[in-house]
């Protein structure tokens, strides 16, 4: 489906900043065994897991979409400069995802909103830039929508250790005015609708979009990898509460199955976006065409 494509009045672009495999499945999913992996390995290899390394190829990605409106970004994957635990995102120096932006045609001023799903690390790097020593909001004239209960969450924990993902990439936001704290169930014009999707993390939010009905979603962090849909019980390592996930994951991906809904995740392998149908007790996550 490539990286921009149409949906009714509604334009969806995707702005990539990485792509390749990062982590070994069965430590990025700790309730994994060899045994179903090996079971799946047909499948999921060579797009969705490398044959040579054995890791989980994952896209680091935003979504911009255009309404007849607004213009919103989702999302804001790793960004430059920053101190990161991870040692291929610490003090990236990479202009990828600015070069991917402007491939959509836009630039940082023509973005009227960022939304956040969850304030992790490969979601708010963007949000701030480097500007002569400070951080400083990468879209100058964008009002930054964070769910109230996830910052309030990230905020008591960064009070009891200091967190720089919050410190240079969320606060400088706050102190510059722009951002607006939202409820779970924010709506934002007529084309894009917020939906609690907790467990991953507290406040975790996704995205649903159409105008009158919705015709695509943005899942965020609930799902990770395509073998999540065929076991929705699979929890990755970072979600804060593993069974709330769980719940949550198979109750979007009932909700969503078989519904002919545009599904864009936010780390699956390009194309990344597709629908939902049945798999056994599971589902499957059948990509669009490309």
């Amino acid at each position: 489906m490539g990286t921009s494509f149409r949906l009714g009045d509604l334009t969806i672009h995707r702005v990539i900043e990485e792509e390749r495999p990062l982590f070994d499945p069965l430590t990025f999913f700790p309730g994994l065994t060899p045994e179903i992996l090996a079971e799946n390995r047909g499948w999921l290899e060579p797009g969705m897991i490398d044959p040579a390394t054995g890791h989980l190829v994952l896209c680091i990605q935003s979504y911009v979409i255009q309404t007849p409106h607004h213009t919103i970004l989702v999302d804001s994957c790793v960004g430059n400069h920053k101190e990161r635990a991870h040692a291929f995102w610490n003090q990236k120096s990479d202009d990828t995802w600015e070069r991917s932006l402007a491939a959509t045609g836009l630039s940082v001023g023509d973005i009227d909103y960022v939304l956040c799903t969850h304030l992790h690390v490969d979601h708010v790097g963007w949000n701030t830039r480097l500007q002569d020593g400070r951080w400083v909001p990468t879209f100058p004239k964008a009002r930054y929508l964070f769910a109230e209960r996830e910052l309030a969450h990230w905020q008591a924990e960064h009070a009891k250790t200091p967190n720089p993902v919050l410190a240079d990439s969320v606060l400088p936001v706050l102190e510059a005015g722009q951002a607006d704290l939202v409820a779970e169930d924010h709506g934002l014009g007529d084309h894009l609708r917020l939906t609690p999707t907790p467990g991953h993390t507290p406040g975790h939010v996704s995205v649903e979009l159409g105008k009158g009905e919705t015709t695509a979603v943005l899942t965020g962090d609930l799902i990770h990898s395509p073998l999540q849909a065929r076991y929705p019980e699979l929890s990755m390592r970072a979600d804060s509460d593993p069974a709330q996930a769980a719940a949550t994951r198979r109750r979007f991906l009932e909700c969503h199955c078989d519904t002919g809904r545009l599904v864009c995740t936010a780390h699956f392998p390009s194309p990344s976006t597709g629908h939902v149908t049945r798999w056994g007790s599971g589902f499957r996550f059948m990509p669009a065409e490309g």
